[in-house]
């Protein structure tokens, strides 16, 4: 009986260490989400020596998983299926809000710039050059939006373009559809849509893959400077797998090789970052909201408690951002 309950105990001790075991190493397998804003063969060309060097340095297998949308993305995030990802700053809010994700990381950009720039573009030879062409002819004209989630693509023109003249894009254009930026700029170059949203790192990465159809493009419109991108993990990544990841990139591009693979990213290092790095974008979003709603056919009393509201929330948000790091949280 004795040498029963041993065997038992033995047993039971082996399968626990190799569910432990198991699960250690299903964590080390990091699975890097990518946005696929062109090909999957360029991305994947760009993309892959940054990967294996990350494999190599941390000792992490590392793949990639590159989504159609930013949607996938975040959804990826949320069911634990992508540990690591590259955001645009809106997805970014999404992913922190509602996939246990956080900012660790930001994108320090070639030429120096802090950032990039949201973009409207046309045809050279179309009517429109400016934002003003675009309103006046938005009945006849089709429009190319970005992703629901892009930053540069959807939310940046959708504020500053349409939002404040009190203009719906879905309603205003003769047809609208919601796409990637080099579908967009593809389309527009090709006269399958009269304008699109767009932005300034993909015009320097069209100019390398399409220099054909980019010199069929002008810029009708250029926003303010958009923070770089983020790179977030999974909060729930173990600590060592974090702590090992985080080196790898904030030391990346030290030498002529990794400077060469950062050039191919149109990156030159990465900086650390957090989550306040996206307050700017939550206020966007609710100066955006506040918009809608001064719009909207609510009655007065609900108009003005969703103003307060909003303005509550804004004046936390500038409280946040002139004092770094004065609140912890999304």
């Amino acid at each position: 009986m004795l040498h029963r309950l041993v065997r038992l105990l033995v047993s039971v001790v082996s399968l626990a260490l190799c569910l432990l075991t198991s699960a250690h190493g299903q964590e080390q397998a990091i699975r890097f989400g990518l946005l696929s804003t062109e090909s999957r063969e360029n991305l994947h060309a760009i993309w892959q020596p940054l990967l294996d060097d990350m494999t190599r340095q941390t000792g992490l297998p590392v793949e990639a998983v590159f989504a159609s949308d930013y949607a996938h993305l975040i959804e990826g995030m949320r069911a634990q299926r992508i540990d690591v990802a590259w955001l645009g700053n809106m997805a970014a809010v999404e992913a922190v809000d509602h996939s246990g994700a956080e900012v660790f990381a930001q994108t320090a950009m070639e030429h120096g710039m802090p950032g990039y720039y949201g973009l409207l573009i046309a045809r050279k030879d179309s009517p429109v050059n400016n934002v003003g062409d675009l309103l006046r002819l938005a009945p006849q004209l089709t429009f190319g939006n970005g992703d629901l989630n892009s930053t540069s693509g959807y939310l940046v023109p959708g504020y500053y373009v349409f939002a404040r003249q009190q203009v719906d894009p879905a309603k205003a254009f003769k047809r609208t559809v919601n796409q990637s930026h080099e579908a967009n700029a593809l389309d527009v170059a090709n006269g399958k849509l009269d304008a699109a949203s767009f932005n300034s790192e993909n015009w320097d990465r069209l100019q390398l893959t399409h220099p054909e159809q980019l010199s069929q493009l002008k810029i009708i419109w250029k926003s303010r400077l958009i923070p770089s991108d983020p790179v977030l993990w999974r909060t729930s990544l173990s600590q060592p797998s974090r702590a090992k990841i985080r080196s790898f990139l904030l030391s990346y591009g030290a030498n002529e090789h990794e400077k060469a693979v950062l050039k191919g990213l149109q990156q030159t290092s990465f900086i650390a970052s957090d989550n306040d790095q996206l307050l700017p974008i939550r206020q966007l979003l609710l100066f955006k909201q506040r918009t809608e709603v001064a719009a909207s056919t609510l009655s007065v009393d609900q108009k003005k408690a969703r103003l307060r509201a909003i303005d509550a929330e804004l004046a936390r948000l500038q409280d946040r951002i002139s004092v770094p790091g004065k609140q912890s949280g999304p």
